[in-house]
């Protein structure tokens, strides 16, 4: 687990110390640095993080909202374990909205923009040739956070960001590195076509395809059948 300097709280608004801990907090739990089920003690983790407890609560219980944690009991905080349903919901919203950017970006999708994507695509190569899933994780994150963007829809973004975190988790969970790769080459292209059509039948493919990688790897095949 990741091993930080002190917050020095005295010096920093409350809400922004909040801020750092739970970000750190998300990004160890998306990572795989702190694993279903395991707890959250806030009396250690506001030792480990130099501040007092009461940014830890919040940032736990922000946690607890956004999907990440729960609590067992009034006095245990753990890490979720997904579930099948948690998982097919997710994808569920994923398949509607993101389907429907890679629409809006194939029809709304500048030189530039597509030159940035394109780049993300050679740095993702670079990461899944070295097998790094941390950065792998990062840069398709960046690569759908793009699309997103390039659709010009500013509601459509809104409705995707408070399940962002929990989406990059799932994305975490798919480790066929060059499957995911080669699918995103695919949209690509699609999105580069300029073919709306195209472009939402290839977002629909990856979504689908990931889906089933997602819950091969996290509850076996047994659970597609």
């Amino acid at each position: 687990m990741t091993k930080i300097e002190p917050l020095g709280a005295e010096r920093e608004p409350l809400g922004a110390v909040r801020e750092r801990v739970l970000a750190t907090l998300r990004q160890e739990i998306i990572a795989g640095r702190l694993h279903p089920g395991d707890r959250l003690v806030e009396r250690e983790l506001a030792e480990r993080f130099g501040v007092s407890r009461v940014p830890v609560r919040e940032a736990i219980r922000a946690l607890v909202a956004e999907g990440f944690v729960l609590f067992e009991t009034p006095r245990r905080t753990v890490v979720r374990r997904l579930t099948p349903t948690d998982v097919a919901e997710l994808f569920e919203l994923r398949e509607a909205l993101e389907v429907y950017a890679a629409g809006l970006a194939a029809s709304r999708a500048t030189p530039e923009a597509l030159a940035e994507l394109a780049g993300l695509l050679d740095r993702a190569a670079t990461a899944t040739h070295a097998d790094d899933a941390e950065a792998i994780t990062d840069i398709n994150t960046r690569f759908h956070d793009r699309i997103l963007a390039m659709a010009g829809n500013s509601l459509l973004i809104s409705v995707m960001e408070p399940v962002d975190g929990r989406l990059r988790w799932l994305t975490r969970q798919n480790e066929e590195w060059p499957q995911l790769l080669t699918e995103h080459r695919e949209l690509y292209e699609s999105i580069a076509s300029g073919d709306p059509e195209r472009a939402r039948a290839h977002a629909l493919a990856h979504v689908q395809a990931n889906y089933r990688s997602t819950v091969r790897h996290l509850f076996g095949e047994a659970e597609l059948s």
